[in-house]
């Protein structure tokens, strides 16, 4: 797998390292959910976007919308409670948003889906992460941004006004509370030239 990555200065440091999450900043968006964002918290993350371009096994779905079977536009990873991950700064990650959450969520991060949006054709329509207990019960769900920039937008359930977070390289967002189930959140496709980005997701046991 080969990207053009123009990159951030700040995200080519020479090596990946993970700053403080003290610097967490909380936004209630509403019925129960919130989002906890923490810019550049990853540094030289044009570093591992080279790395996890290279070395993750990326493989294409193609999935049924409504009548007719469709290509999934991105590329996809998954790696779960037993596999080994493919670099150790995301073995770094999930331990310390394990520790800094432990409070709140009661459990570890255990799995990592990886995402590669390869331009803005690629994306993720609405959606939340309710295949498992997120339908149902308040968990989280942390993802890392390396690469080019992107906007992850959320919205009520049901409908209402969207939340635009620009998402650059190292930066960290976790989706919390009930957001799985009473907000969604997509990636759009956008006109404007971009360059590939990935997105590395974190979920407790049983949330997809």
């Amino acid at each position: 797998m080969t990207a053009e990555l123009q990159g951030s200065l700040f995200g080519q440091a020479e090596e990946c390292s993970l700053g403080s999450l003290t610097g967490v900043r909380r936004t209630e968006l509403g019925d129960g959910a919130w989002i906890d964002l923490r810019p550049a918290w990853l540094t030289g993350a044009d570093v591992l976007f080279e790395r996890l371009a290279a070395n993750v096994p990326w493989h294409a779905e193609r999935r049924r919308m409504y009548d007719r079977v469709v290509d999934v536009p991105r590329l996809l990873s998954f790696y779960g409670e037993t596999d080994a991950l493919p670099d150790p700064v995301l073995d770094e990650a999930r331990d310390a948003l394990s520790r800094y959450y432990a409070e709140q969520l009661g459990e570890p991060f255990r799995t990592a889906g990886l995402c590669f949006y390869r331009d803005g054709r690629d994306s993720v329509a609405w959606h939340g992460d309710t295949i498992g207990r997120g339908a149902t019960h308040d968990t989280m769900v942390a993802i890392v941004s390396v690469g080019a920039p992107r906007s992850l937008l959320l919205r009520p359930r049901g409908g209402g006004a969207a939340v635009r977070q620009a998402l650059g390289p190292g930066d960290l967002i976790v989706m919390g509370g009930s957001c799985q189930r009473t907000w969604e959140h997509a990636v759009p496709k956008t006109s404007k030239p971009v360059g590939p980005r990935i997105s590395i997701q974190f979920r407790p046991r049983g949330v997809r």
